[in-house]
């Protein structure tokens, strides 16, 4: 891991809360319109009559029983309230991607809260959006800023730390609960720098002051070791496929394009084929033919958990972490749409978690219920003392390098890819346009597209139009 050195409509009446524990509904985007489900927070009488909500990839599904354990654990939930809010969260953020779709540019964002998940609050910057919203069982909330906005300010941040990772500035990220752009830094001075050379007014943000020193925590089934040319150690993240080759992904700081791998057990597995690090922080490895990729990630100390597919938790999800240096342990998303300088440079696009790990765990598995979140990343503190990490999604990976999340093909959608009418294999004259993750970007340099080629990972061949 990485720390900050270097290493379709609802009747009316249907949003009613059940008290006798929350089950998972599904939410889609219908042509009729929402799919929507409310969520609940139990009170302590129904809790402590026993599991009744659905926290795995469907409708009534068991929620593996040692996440059950960890998220009780490091949460500090009964199983019944554990199991509660993996439906409550699953339910939310089924809606909150509905609702994106269906408030397009005012949409600003969504987080959970409560003990058991049991509210979804959804930000739109349009007073004439809060009945939908109310519509669709979640609270609503207006704002001054949408998304767009903030992430504008973001990437000026970004691009400044690109020509030069800033000093005594770890962290920045959007924090869609705030409706606002955080720096945290060790000093006012060090804040105004960054801000300075990005060209962001100091009312844009807020600045707030940290100690934390993150670093990558590469000292060298998702959450198993792996050795790097034999040597420095990080942790698989997740089971991919690309054509008929099986392999995994991990983080990029892990390993450069040729870097050979072994196992767990120290035997031939295969090799890092793409990285990107800093910037970004993630990589895949093909594995040779004695290696099957599973839909798996490792639960230490108990069974597997099972992967069902990618989508995204919200804000405030609880979320657990696997690795091969201190196993299984739990938290909570806090940021998402975070930027963190390591003693290498600068990596965005990172999600923020209250979850502990060490060095070694560095490429291991993010899980929310039965959905692959991301990789380790880095972070800082561990796991004695507690501390903040850093994942980078896994979504944004798998189609960089145009790899299939392996599943159990029981439910729980995958993310398709936001990438807009950039496809991998046009060809692309000087001065074309296209859409990429909802940004607009203009062709300078005549190719033929290739996967990990998108315009958001390759500014030689695309700028910002």
């Amino acid at each position: 891991m990485a720390r900050p050195t270097s290493s379709g409509n609802l009747p009316p009446g249907s949003r009613s809360v059940r008290r006798q524990g929350a089950a998972a509904a599904a939410a889609v985007l219908a042509v009729a319109g929402l799919v929507l489900a409310g969520l609940s927070e139990p009170s302590p009488a129904a809790a402590a009559e026993g599991p009744r909500a659905s926290g795995g990839s469907g409708e009534g599904a068991t929620p593996d029983p040692d996440l059950v354990r960890a998220m009780s654990r490091d949460l500090g939930l009964t199983a019944s309230e554990a199991e509660t809010r993996l439906g409550n969260e699953a339910a939310a953020a089924a809606t909150s991607r509905a609702l994106r779709t269906a408030l397009g540019d005012s949409f600003a964002g969504a987080h959970v809260s409560g003990r058991t998940a049991g509210r979804l609050t959804v930000a739109t910057t349009d007073a004439a959006e809060l009945s939908r919203i109310r519509e669709a069982g979640a609270t609503a909330r207006v704002v001054a800023r949408d998304l767009g906005a903030l992430d504008r300010v973001q990437k000026a941040l970004d691009r400044a730390a690109a020509r030069s990772a800033p000093k005594g500035v770890p962290v920045w990220y959007i924090d869609t609960v705030r409706n606002d752009v955080v720096v945290e830094a060790r000093s006012t001075s060090a804040a105004r720098a960054l801000l300075k050379r990005a060209g962001v007014d100091r009312e844009a943000v807020t600045v707030r002051r940290t100690t934390a020193e993150p670093r990558p925590l590469a000292d060298l089934r998702g959450g198993d070791a792996y050795y790097m040319n034999g040597s420095g150690r990080c942790s698989i993240g997740f089971s991919v496929t690309r054509g008929g080759q099986g392999g995994f992904v991990t983080a990029g700081h892990c390993g450069t394009p040729g870097t050979s791998t072994s196992g767990y057990n120290q035997q031939a597995q295969g090799s890092f084929q793409g990285s990107t690090f800093p910037g970004r922080d993630y990589a895949w490895v093909a594995a040779n033919s004695s290696w099957t990729p599973r839909p798996l990630v490792n639960g230490y100390g108990g069974g597997d958990v099972t992967v069902a597919g990618s989508t995204e938790a919200p804000v405030g999800s609880s979320v657990c972490r696997s690795g091969s240096t201190t196993g299984w342990h739990c938290g909570t998303i806090q940021q998402r749409n975070t930027s963190v300088t390591y003693p290498q440079g600068t990596v965005s696009g990172v999600t923020r978690t209250s979850v502990c790990a060490e060095p070694g765990d560095s490429g291991g598995s993010f899980i929310s219920g039965s959905q692959a979140q991301g990789m380790t990343s880095g972070g800082s503190g561990d796991c004695t003392s507690g501390g903040t990490t850093f994942f980078y999604p896994v979504n944004p990976a798998l189609q960089a390098y145009g790899l299939t999340l392996v599943t159990n093909g029981g439910g729980g959608p995958t993310d398709p890819p936001d990438q807009g009418t950039w496809a991998a294999g046009t060809a692309y004259r000087v001065g074309d346009q296209v859409t990429y993750n909802g940004v607009t970007y203009r062709c300078v340099q005549a190719h033929t597209a290739q996967p990990g080629w998108n315009p958001q990972d390759a500014p030689s061949l695309w700028s910002r139009a």
